[in-house]
């Protein structure tokens, strides 16, 4: 019992000791190293591919500019050319979810010749961007929305439809892969490393459609020669980038 007594004597001394040293010189220091043994070397080469094809779609811009003397006027004026338009636009097969108004406007006009601002009349005009496909089609569009009123056909932008577009981006893609690999390897067997698995594909693309400029202005009043589009050929680039693992 005594000796028992006396272990518990020892055991509460300890406590107080440990709590008056952590009250007033702070706690115990413990060091702790970490080493990180893993290193991580990266390789990495890219390659171009690109993929040609002939343009099926035509992204047109269509205008009509109308003066008047009252606003009112100016309007029914574009609103009745523009509704001509957008009929025969669908009767030659154009749906009507391609073709949309992108611009609307109203100005007056001002005559500055006695020295101060007086309004003359009004200036309305609309603007349609029209998607068209194909492309014989859009040499039509323009030949029927002139002949409706249209004076202001501007640029024309051939492109892809979706499916084709993403299949010459795919074709893209796989050239630029195999050139990117095959000069990883070439690389690597020239400076005697050993390449591991890939770790990392990064891609940038640059689609350039070519615009072709037209002022349908240009076409005398009753001229019925037609329009002929010539779209020639677009391509697709695709940059890829494989990071490699090196042994």
């Amino acid at each position: 019992m005594r000796e028992f007594k006396s272990s518990l004597l020892i055991t509460l001394a300890v406590l107080i000791l440990l709590f008056v040293y952590f009250k007033f010189a702070g706690p115990i220091p413990f060091t702790i190293n970490s080493i990180q043994t893993t290193k991580t070397s990266l390789f990495s080469t890219s390659g171009t591919g690109k993929a040609t094809g002939i343009p099926d779609t035509a992204l047109l811009s269509i205008g009509v500019t109308k003066e008047a003397l009252t606003v009112t006027d100016a309007q029914n004026q574009i609103n009745v050319a523009a509704n001509k338009i957008i009929a025969d636009l669908k009767q030659l097969g154009v749906e009507e979810k391609n073709i949309q108004t992108s611009d609307y406007r109203v100005s007056p006009k001002y005559d500055y010749t006695r020295g101060d601002q007086k309004i003359t009349g009004y200036t309305a005009t609309q603007t349609l961007e029209v998607k068209v496909t194909p492309i014989d089609i859009a040499n039509k569009a323009i030949d029927a929305a002139t002949l409706d009123g249209a004076n202001l056909i501007g640029g024309i932008t051939f492109t892809f439809n979706d499916k084709t577009k993403k299949d010459l981006q795919n074709k893209a893609r796989t050239e630029a892969i195999k050139e990117a690999k095959e000069k990883a390897q070439s690389l690597a067997k020239a400076a005697g490393m050993r390449l591991g698995k890939i770790v990392d594909i990064q891609e940038s693309g640059n689609y350039e459609p070519r615009p072709m400029m037209m002022d349908a202005a240009l076409k005398a009043e009753g001229e019925t020669a037609d329009t002929q589009l010539q779209p020639g050929e677009n391509s697709t680039t695709s940059t890829i980038t494989i990071y490699y693992e090196t042994l």
